[in-house]
């Protein structure tokens, strides 16, 4: 498989489009497919010359490479729809999901002839070099390091394991996604119980500006909340795999999902607004 010269992108959102770009700076045609996909998609892949394959067949007939760059919760499905469509080549799962999703999927790629690589994004869209890391384990993975050398997506081979990459994706994300989300239950909490002034008082008695970050933090999150949540669900897993307690996570889980309907907004929201949506009380 190292005669790889064509390589599928699924999905070029705002992740996987600077994915694609390192791709095609790495020397490799780059494939994505435009059935079914949004406007937002089209505009990207435009931008940066990905190659239409027009359907998902086509693509799996054209590349020898796949990177699968989607939510959590869709990972499995796209595994599925590749081997549906008798691709035969290096599949590197890209994913935010525990070890155990990530040993399931490579158990039916590996069933269907797909050399499997495991990989794990930490950081936001790789425009920059040095900020944004993608490690990769298993068999295949130097072989799919190869696609990303010229960056500026950093790569870093952690192993030959399946699993390895995605558990050290989970934990990464479990301390930096998981205390933004216990930073919003706090100031929700705060706000319901009426001493939110108070607490930011307290506060500024430490850090002048930490009221500040603190909101600020609040409001930015919203974006990706509908995101993160089904990625806090993965960590959750993950933590049970290890034999730690799976329950902060799981209401990081709550915390997000109550913030998902501000995706897609056309502005940043109001702490007000994000206050609300935090202690609107739930059934």
């Amino acid at each position: 498989m190292s005669d790889i010269k064509r390589v599928g992108i699924l999905h070029p959102g705002a992740m996987g489009i600077s994915v694609a770009a390192t791709i095609k700076n790495s020397g490799f045609d780059v494939y994505w497919v435009s059935e079914g996909r949004s406007n937002e998609s089209h505009q990207r892949a435009a931008e940066h010359d990905l190659k239409d394959a027009g359907s998902l067949a086509t693509l799996c007939a054209t590349c020898q490479a796949i990177v699968s760059v989607c939510p959590p919760h869709a990972a499995e499905e796209v595994a599925q729809s590749v081997v549906d469509h008798d691709f035969s080549g290096v599949y590197i799962d890209a994913n935010a999901i525990s070890p155990q999703k990530t040993s399931r999927i490579d158990d039916l790629l590996s069933a269907a002839g797909v050399n499997f690589v495991d990989g794990g994004i930490i950081g936001g869209p790789a425009w920059q070099p040095g900020r944004t890391w993608l490690s990769l384990s298993g068999p295949q993975a130097n072989l799919a390091a190869s696609l990303f050398a010229a960056g500026p997506l950093e790569v870093d081979v952690i192993g030959d394991d399946i699993g390895k990459a995605s558990a050290l994706k989970m934990v990464y994300a479990a301390n930096t996604k998981g205390s933004t989300a216990l930073l919003c239950a706090v100031l929700g909490a705060a706000e319901a119980l009426g001493v939110r002034g108070e607490l930011e008082r307290q506060w500024s008695r430490y850090d002048e500006n930490e009221p500040e970050q603190s909101q600020q933090r609040l409001r930015r999150v919203t974006a990706k909340a509908w995101r993160f949540a089904g990625e806090m669900e993965e960590i959750a897993e993950t933590f049970g795999l290890a034999g730690l307690p799976e329950g902060f996570h799981k209401a990081a889980h709550e915390v997000y999902a109550r913030l998902a309907d501000f995706k897609d907004a056309p502005e940043l929201p109001s702490l007000e607004d994000v206050l609300a949506a935090l202690t609107a009380r739930r059934e």
